[in-house]
């Protein structure tokens, strides 16, 4: 409704509108006036870099820091003719007046574009020249022109791309996406990443977080259909991006997203420029060269964006902002693509061959928990370790094959990594296993409360010795030890009948387990200790029989301890 409404303002100035007027000679940009590079795109990791100096002061400078901003953006693929339309916005930014598309023979300058299939912008740039316009309510705006780096060349990656088009959405008041011939369904599956990937860097989520679209389509070849320019457009846009019950869910949820992102939609029909402008390499942009249909639709659809009367003000959260606040923004904007904490977005065959070899992950894994339950379950009773052990190796070298067996995409390499992922997975799921199957050995449930017991029992042994000598200092001691022992018994036991406090009861368990094995190693060393001192009294004796044949093999051994020849031995 928005964008009809400026067509209908700007309908009378064009409406008799067929070809340029006479060869007038169109305002010359300033010489100091270029494009400049605001975010810098660095090839070699994918990097982006916001040239804050240069961004600053352009808008910080004096007579526009405080006024509000209006941001066109154009954005699409590569060699569509982006910057070739926004040198055309910038003569009519320059002479708003009948004939400001300029004569014939003047070549097009401004944003730097040429003919051919490599890509030229990289990055986003934005005209060096803030332009100042007086709208009709009086009020004075700034208004800044973008271009973007196109989408899908053979050096950017899908995080590229989505960067680029997020940042030019979340920044921009209008959003052009310039598309070529018609609205394909790959380009509205790629505005709803592009978008969404927009959408997840806004700390809040507004109802509708973006402003206006306006879809561009180039080299419109169906104008006996839908007539060129906004009203064909609108109409072909309607039926485009229509909701039907017969569609597929995935169809309707692309269109419903759309709509749900942005506050204005439209739709714009643009001819071919003609043969001229398509296949001479020293084509300059001048009009002569360009048919009159294309400059009779450039002639509608550059006022429909830029005229006093359309311009839309950039808002976020309602509020308007000035050149001051857009510099923050991009900021802030920037810093969040420059981090780790979005997701990356993927192209379709990465995001097909993850779910892929994730559901044969799935599947894997779930066999192994099968087969795993039958063997030591809930409803099973405890199995020795070793067992145990061996039933996991077969179990898992089983889950192994079957993900191994399933036929996946992405290649060799690639699938790897989770099978990598699957093996951590079932060792993970063997430990609980093991923790399970320990707790249904009686000993191991017991170990607690023998241990604590243990620990009372030697202390009450400890406390009436010492009292019993008068050393009253350690029976306080070890009294004390022993009350601590009753309270974390009571405590354990109350835990493990309610299953109340359960992290109490996991500290005390952990408590005696942790005495259990250290008394354990202490009597395991003193156990070896005695061991090798059998072995010493054995090997002497061996050495002293051999030696002093007075002494009997069959002497009493104990008696050797006494003999210091047996302590040097040892």
């Amino acid at each position: 409704h928005a964008i009809n409404t400026m067509a209908r303002n700007c309908h009378g100035m064009f409406n008799n509108m067929e070809s340029p007027i006479e060869e007038e000679p169109v305002v010359r940009l300033a010489e100091k006036a270029r494009p400049i590079q605001i975010v810098l795109a660095h090839e070699d990791d994918h990097k982006f870099e916001l040239d804050t100096e240069a961004l600053e002061k352009l808008l910080l400078q004096e007579d526009v820091r405080d006024l509000n901003v209006v941001v066109v953006s154009v954005t699409g693929a590569f060699r569509k003719g982006k910057s070739f339309l926004l040198d055309f916005m910038l003569r009519y930014m320059l002479n708003q007046s009948d004939s400001w598309v300029g004569g014939d023979d003047d070549p097009l300058t401004g944003f730097s574009w040429r003919g051919g299939c490599e890509r030229e912008t990289t990055g986003i740039q934005v005209w060096s020249q803030v332009f100042v316009v007086n709208k009709p309510d009086g009020s004075k705006v700034a208004v800044l022109l973008v271009d973007t780096q196109g989408a899908f060349d053979s050096q950017s990656t899908i995080k590229d791309c989505a960067t680029v088009f997020a940042l030019s959405t979340m920044t921009s008041s209008v959003q052009v996406y310039n598309l070529s011939q018609n609205i394909q369904e790959d380009d509205l599956q790629h505005l709803q990443l592009f978008t969404e990937y927009g959408r997840l860097a806004l700390e809040e989520i507004y109802l509708k977080p973006f402003q206006s679209l306006m879809f561009l389509i180039r080299d419109w070849s169906y104008p006996y259909e839908h007539n060129y320019g906004l009203e064909g457009g609108n109409r072909f846009l309607e039926k485009r991006l229509q909701v039907k019950q017969n569609q597929h869910e995935e169809l309707q949820t692309v269109r419903k997203h759309i709509h749900s992102c942005f506050s204005n939609i439209g739709c714009f029909l643009l001819p071919h420029p003609g043969l001229k402008v398509a296949t001479n390499p020293m084509f300059d942009g001048r009009l002569k060269d360009i048919d009159g249909d294309f400059k009779e639709a450039l002639g509608n659809l550059v006022p429909l964006l830029l005229a006093p009367e359309n311009l839309v003000e950039k808002e976020i959260g309602g509020a308007k902002v000035t050149c001051r606040d857009l510099v923050e923004y991009f900021k802030a904007y920037i810093k969040i693509y420059q981090g780790e904490e979005l997701p990356h977005p993927k192209s379709m065959l990465q995001a097909t061959a993850e779910a892929n070899n994730l559901t044969a992950v799935a599947g894997a894994k779930d066999m192994y928990s099968k087969s795993m339950e039958m063997v030591c379950g809930g409803d099973k009773p405890y199995i020795a370790p070793a067992d145990l052990e061996r039933c996991h190796e077969e179990v898992k070298e089983c889950s192994l094959r079957q993900f191994r067996s399933v036929k996946k995409m992405g290649g060799e390499d690639f699938c790897k990594k989770y099978q990598e992922q699957l093996e951590g997975e079932l060792d993970e799921a063997y430990s609980n296993f093991h923790k399970h199957n320990e707790g249904k050995n009686i000993f191991y449930a017991a170990r607690t409360p023998a241990t604590l017991f243990v620990v009372m029992f030697a202390t009450y042994i400890v406390s009436g010795l010492t009292g019993f000598i008068g050393m009253n200092t350690i029976a306080m001691l070890a009294n004390l030890v022993m009350g601590v022992a009753l309270m974390m018994l009571c405590m354990w036991a109350y835990v493990k009948y309610s299953g109340e406090f359960r992290d109490v009861g996991t500290i005390i368990d952990l408590l005696a387990e942790t005495l259990w094995e250290q008394v354990g190693d202490f009597m395991l060393k003193i156990e070896v200790w005695i061991s090798e001192l059998e072995y010493c009294k054995c090997f002497y004796l061996g050495r002293v029989t051999l030696q002093n044949s007075s002494l009997s093999p069959l002497s009493d051994v104990d008696s050797l301890t006494s003999d210091s020849r047996f302590l040097v031995a040892l």
